[in-house]
């Protein structure tokens, strides 16, 4: 049980005043700080799983050949033998209007607002660009047998790995969720340490009640269930303070977070399993606290006899 019952008779014995000590809101603090670091930590997890998966068997081929007719029948070549090999899952060649798109966004675009082309995007040289995507996991017998394609349809043209620019974000991102892991780790014994000396400093303020209660027959578990209660009631009240200013925060990020629908950002995500963990973070802290709060009571109980 995490909240032992106590007879109302005993419970008088202690204050019984809420909220009324450091405790409390020491609690409350670092269980806020628990949530948004685990919340950080699964969104970040999630976010790299999703760039993982999406860019492992990826590739994009770039044919820089100067003529741009050349360029471009080289293109629909290399994109209708890419979709014909058994090793290829789809192969799509990216359109010139969506590169200038891209661009445009980068160095501004001079397109008037009846949605005229920019001039000056229109003028750059730029590469013809086709994505496929991989079948299976064999991906270096794959990317082998795509460069001898590539070799034959379209001479000169490079063949870009995903992972070889989005690996290391990738990477970046996993340690920063191994970081947020370790946080919690960090701040649970923080909690923890917090309960301990809470208990500790209960027994030494009521030391001479200890002492009456021993007089009359009272043994170290009735003893124990007495300040348990009280610490597990002022551990509930911190945890339940800081996951209510938790949830107002990640609520409010959540719908900040809503209008990403583009880039790294729109990866991450908590999920099913995100929220319930979330969810259940908060009834193990007070189960931890109770249990560290009642081996702590027994071992100082049994030092003080």
């Amino acid at each position: 049980m995490i909240i032992p019952r106590v007879p109302v008779q005993h419970r008088r014995l202690l204050p019984d005043r809420r909220l009324s000590g450091p405790t409390p809101w020491v609690i409350a603090i670092l269980m806020m700080l628990t949530l948004l670091a685990a919340a950080a930590g699964f969104g970040l997890a999630r976010s790299a799983n999703a760039i993982g998966a999406a860019i492992a068997g990826r590739v994009t081929v770039q044919i820089v050949t100067a003529n741009p007719v050349t360029r471009a029948e080289q293109a629909t070549a290399l994109r209708r033998a890419a979709a014909a090999q058994p090793f290829v899952l789809s192969a799509r060649a990216v359109e010139q209007e969506e590169l200038q798109a891209t661009l445009g966004q980068w160095f501004g675009s001079e397109a008037n607002s009846e949605g005229g082309d920019d001039p000056v995007l229109k003028s750059l040289p730029l590469p013809a660009l086709v994505d496929i995507d991989f079948v299976g996991e064999d991906r270096t017998g794959h990317m082998r047998q795509l460069k001898a394609l590539v070799a034959r349809e379209a001479p000169g043209a490079r063949v870009i790995p995903h992972a070889e620019w989005l690996g290391p974000v990738a990477r970046l991102i996993r340690s920063l969720a191994w970081i947020a892991g370790g946080m919690v780790l960090l701040m649970t014994l923080a909690s923890a340490a917090v309960v301990i000396m809470t208990a500790r400093a209960a027994l030494a303020t009521h030391f001479p009640t200890i002492e009456m209660l021993h007089m009359i027959g009272a043994t170290d578990r009735q003893i124990t269930r007495l300040f348990q209660r009280r610490i597990a009631i002022d551990t509930a009240y911190g945890i339940a303070l800081g996951t209510v200013v938790a949830a107002a925060i990640l609520l409010l990020i959540g719908w900040q977070w809503s209008g990403v629908t583009s880039g790294l950002a729109a990866t991450a995500s908590f999920g099913p399993a995100g929220w319930a963990l979330l969810l259940a973070l908060p009834l193990l802290a007070i189960a931890l606290a109770a249990l560290t709060a009642r081996q702590t009571l027994l071992a100082a109980l049994k030092k003080i006899l």
